[in-house]
């Protein structure tokens, strides 16, 4: 009886355990995770890579951006976050180039945060240039700025090399997460967009 009662403890307090990020989920290849094969190259230097492939007009990525938030004041010291719009249908575009945009400008903190809002929040619909430039302007973003790189050479290079890496690391949902080019992470396989999403990135991290 003792024995049984101290059984139903712990599985009550591995929840919580789990939830406060002091017990960490077990790796397990094509369960918790995916290796990308051939191992994709990284831009990171002598840190580990982790990119989220992520899209404004995914609710998805909306309701996860919370948790992303709480992991950066945490992340592993070694860690060099890079952020990544997917393109899964022509009209996704449009927000990767938002966010190419707004990288170059030097604006992505005024406008990350505020753009998924006005789309999932708000409801409001900026899926083309002139609406976007707006919500840009209410940002403080000037209508000749966001023209000047909107549509520019170096926008572009940045989501045709976002189509490619996405192919790449064999995306197919959002938001997943991509550890040093090795490995790849989706809400399936984490059960969901929730803490456990991070803890197996971090699981992946120390594996490197």
């Amino acid at each position: 009886m003792k024995y049984m009662t101290k059984w139903l403890l712990f599985l009550l307090f591995v929840p919580a355990l789990a939830s406060a990020g002091l017990f960490s989920p077990a790796l397990e290849e094509g369960v918790s995770y995916q290796v990308i094969t051939p191992e994709q190259p990284t831009v990171s230097g002598e840190k580990v890579e982790v990119v989220e492939l992520f899209s404004y007009a995914c609710p998805h990525c909306y309701h996860f951006e919370p948790n992303i938030e709480r992991w950066l004041k945490t992340k592993p010291e070694n860690v060099k976050f890079v952020r990544m719009p997917v393109i899964f249908r022509d009209d996704w575009t449009i927000f990767a180039k938002a966010y190419y945009a707004a990288e170059a400008l030097g604006v992505l903190d005024k406008i990350h945060g505020p753009l998924f809002s006005a789309l999932h929040a708000q409801k409001r619909r900026l899926g083309d240039e002139a609406a976007l430039m707006a919500f840009f302007a209410e940002q403080g973003v000037s209508n000749a700025d966001f023209k000047k790189v909107f549509n520019s050479f170096a926008v572009d290079s940045k989501v045709r090399r976002s189509k490619e890496l996405t192919r790449r690391y064999g995306i197919n949902s959002t938001p997943s997460m991509v550890v040093n080019g090795k490995y790849r992470v989706d809400g399936q396989m984490a059960g969901g967009i929730n803490d456990r999403f991070l803890q197996i990135v971090d699981g992946l991290v120390a594996k490197k």
